[in-house]
């Protein structure tokens, strides 16, 4: 009786290469998709930075004001805006980012000024406490 002869085995190098090439494409769709996230959030946030929701100007008596942050320093401060003499003010919370509108709000504190600010939304929290951003300070006339 002639012997059988055994199935050939498979090649090992196409085994080894298919493993390979499934490899290889997840390392490139990861790479690919991690791209992709940080390309999508840094559009994001040049977006909200650079668009303003709304403007404004507010006028009142800063009464607090500090320059905080773990990392990202801002200037935190609160105007007081009162509507009657003698009624309850109501506090408008504030970010400044310029050193030199700052400098203006530390000589000015004591007297009412009218605050310029933009609304920024969407931004973290690295970008200031509030949304309201203050791009310019001035003297109110006739202030007591």
């Amino acid at each position: 009786m002639p012997e059988a002869t055994p199935p050939p085995a498979a090649p090992r190098g196409r085994v080894r290469t298919a493993v390979h090439h499934t490899w290889r494409f997840t390392k490139r769709l990861l790479w690919w998709t991690a791209a992709v996230v940080v390309g999508a959030t840094a559009l994001y946030l040049w977006a909200a930075y650079s668009f303003t929701y709304s403007t404004g100007e507010r006028a009142g008596y800063v009464q607090k004001f500090s320059k905080k942050g773990w990392l990202c320093k801002t200037w935190e401060g609160e105007l007081a805006m009162a509507s009657l003499p003698g009624a309850m003010p109501e506090r408008f919370a504030f970010t400044l980012h310029d050193d030199a509108v700052a400098a203006q709000v530390n000589k000015a504190m004591g007297t009412r000024v009218a605050l310029t600010y933009q609304q920024h939304l969407g931004l973290p929290s690295c970008f200031g406490d509030t949304s309201y951003w203050v791009t310019n300070v001035r003297p109110v006339e006739g202030a007591k």
